[in-house]
Formats: structure tokens, sequence, C-alpha cells
């Protein structure tokens, strides 16, 4: 199944961008889902599905069974259980429910699924939490331990203290599962993004701060959707001069777009008009939906890939692609069998290839984007020449 994840800037128009690109493929006879929390009802479309995360009822029902699962282990505590009534969702519950529905997304037998995401800071921080969850459970509640969950009754006896409950491991279990379901979707090749932007003064640094954060997680920017652009033919002196202040933008945006993106691909650039109005209908979506049609597949991102200099320098270089970086906004730590990659608001934990982890890192460089991390092979750990 194809993926678009729409994002962009707050306020940009990416829930109608959204509607209508959904609306138009299914016009166009694909079988599309659309995942929005905040679209206004669509017109019945034969092939046109609309899903709508429920955070509230999503925060409820997941309660409900992680208690009922933990009943054992509350009644020993003597606590009273919540009913379904009293129930409110806590921070947080809206993205679970939208990662659910992504997940629910990739499971149908669409052929593309529309996923409305939330602004663009916020969805780059949704898509990187799969990863980051799991990468807590497995250092809280690693799987060596729940192998020795048979000794826990007998450890208990000796010990004259309860160990932990099985029913945590089991909802471990049951979370990790849910999690890489979500990411396998997100790091999925048919998967992309597509930034919605209103040309102005943020725009050419949104787009920059979508590169790099969806750099950093190895995501596909399919194409920036430039959203909202005054008519160029008004005599109206005042609308004119407004209209030639956001096509300088939009010019500005355009040389941005038309410099390497993520993975050394320029993204495409779609105009769309600003109606005067609110969209009132299916014909006003229609003319709102991108003029190209999404591809089977975006440009793939290429790997992070690890050069062999140790005949010429005596080191690997680990190439990383990280365009619009900056060297004053870029750290680097090695911990164990990972590098802890922080670029500007961004951080990510970077397993290291299997050959690096053998080594030691020496030093690191940018150059136009690509972050060049030099590892010198551990004499004690690298297999030696014959």
């Amino acid at each position: 199944m194809r993926i678009i994840l729409v994002t962009g800037s707050g306020g940009a128009g990416r829930t109608t961008v959204a509607a209508a690109t959904a609306l138009a493929e299914a016009r166009a006879g694909r079988r599309v889902l659309l995942v929005s929390e905040d679209v206004e009802p669509l017109p019945a479309q034969d092939g046109l599905h609309v899903l709508r995360p429920r955070p509230a009822a999503d925060f409820r029902r997941e309660f409900l069974a992680l208690q009922a699962r933990s009943s054992t282990a509350l009644d020993l505590l003597g606590a009273a259980p919540f009913e379904d009534a009293e129930l409110t969702e806590l921070p947080g519950s809206r993205q679970f429910a939208l990662l659910r529905a992504l997940r629910d997304a990739a499971e149908g037998d669409h052929e593309l699924a529309v996923v409305d995401l939330p602004p663009l800071a916020e969805a780059l921080a949704l898509l990187a939490l799969p990863e980051q969850l799991r990468r807590y459970l497995r250092r809280l509640l690693p799987q060596e331990r729940q192998a020795a969950r048979a000794l826990r009754p007998m450890l208990a006896q000796l010990a004259g203290v309860p160990m932990p409950a099985q029913w945590l491991y089991e909802t471990t279990g049951r979370w990790e599962t849910e999690l890489a379901a979500v990411q396998a979707v997100v790091d999925a090749p048919t998967t992309s993004v597509r930034l919605v932007l209103e040309p102005g003064p943020a725009a050419v640094r949104a787009l920059r701060t979508a590169r790099l954060g969806l750099a950093l997680q190895r995501l596909a920017l399919d194409s920036v959707v430039a959203n909202r652009l005054l008519p160029a033919d008004s005599e109206d002196p005042w609308l004119a001069g407004l209209t030639t202040q956001q096509h300088r933008h939009l010019a500005e945006l355009r040389t941005a777009s038309g410099a390497s993106g993520v993975g050394g691909v320029a993204e495409v650039v779609d105009e769309l008009p600003h109606l005067g109005r609110d969209p009132r209908g299916p014909e006003d979506l229609v003319l709102l939906a991108p003029a190209r049609r999404p591809a089977a597949a975006p440009d793939p991102v290429p790997e992070w890939s690890v050069e062999d200099r140790r005949e010429e320098d005596g080191v690997l270089v680990w190439h990383i692609g990280l365009p619009g970086a900056v060297k004053e906004d870029l750290s680097l730590v090695r911990r164990g069998d990972e590098l802890l990659l922080t670029v500007g608001a961004f951080r990510r934990n970077v397993p290291l290839p299997a050959a690096l982890r053998r080594c030691t890192v020496t030093g690191a460089g940018l150059v136009e984007g690509d972050l060049r991390v030099r590892f010198t092979p551990d004499p004690g750990l690298w297999p030696r020449t014959p």
C-alpha cells in the first residue's frame, strides 16, 4: 500500500490538502483511505473511506483492558478500579490514537492511504515515537529477564519479597508488538511525507526543518505543496502588493526545493490557488488536489553507507546524510553499540552497523550535508589478517 503522510506549518491547510488528495485519487478509480481527526464530512464517493481516530474512546478502551489484565496485582494493593464513565483521556492520547490508526490503515485492502498528521514539529516527534519507545522498553525490560520468569515464584520465596508480575512482561510484549507494527509502516519504502506550506517568510525555514528531521529518521519527502497562492493578475494595488511578496517567497521556496533534499533528491513543488474562501464542497476540494498523482513508491532514501578506507587511512567512514545541517548544531556521542546523534532540535540513538561496533570513533566532519564519522578498528576486536 502507498502511504502519504501529510504535514506542514500550522494553519497552512494540510487537512484540506489531505482531503483533496484522497478525494481526487478516489475519483481516479483508486481505493483510498483518508485518516484524519479534523476533516469535515466528505461526500459519498466510491472507493473512498474515512478513518477518524478517537483519542478519548481509544484511551478508555486501552486503560480498561490494562486494568483488567492487572486486576490481581491491583487487588493485592487494595486499589479501587476505575469505571468507564469516570475516565478522561490523558495528554499523549491523541498521538497514540493516531499511531494505532496508522497501523490499522496499513492492514486494510486500500491502494492508497492519506494520513492527516499534526503540524510539522509535532508530526516529526510523532514519527520518531515508536522507535524511541521500543528502545526504552528494551532497556527497562529486556527479553533476557522475561526468559527467567519461571524462576520468579521460587526467587520470591527465597528473597521474601514479591517479584515483578507476569502481566508486566505480557503487557510489555504487546506494546512491543504494536510499536513494531507502527514502525514498520513508517519505515516502509512505500511511505513518504508531503509538506504543505503557505509561501511566506517562514516557508523556507520550515522546509529546511522538515528535511533535517526526516533525514535523521530516514523518511522520504516526496513533494512540497505551496498552498493558497494569490492570483497574479489582480488590478487591486493592495492585493497586487501581497501577491508580489508571496511570489517572491515562492521563488525562494522553489530555489530551496531545487537543491538536493533528503537522499540527494530535489523535492517537487505543487502550487495550489487561494479560492478566496474556505472550501465549500467536493468541487472546491478537487481544485485543491496536487496536480501530480503520487508515484507507486517515492524515491528511495539511500542507505547510510560505510566506506572502507583502511588501506589508505586506516579507518572506516560512516556517511550519514543530513541535508541542511550546520556544524554548530551538531553533536554525536558513542554509547555502547549506538551513536547518539543530535542535530539542532532533533535527536536519535542510531544503532551502529556491525563492522563499526568493533571500532572506536576517532573524528567526524560535515561536508555539504554529509556527516562523515571516522572509526578506527580496535586491534583487540578486529580480526587479524593472515
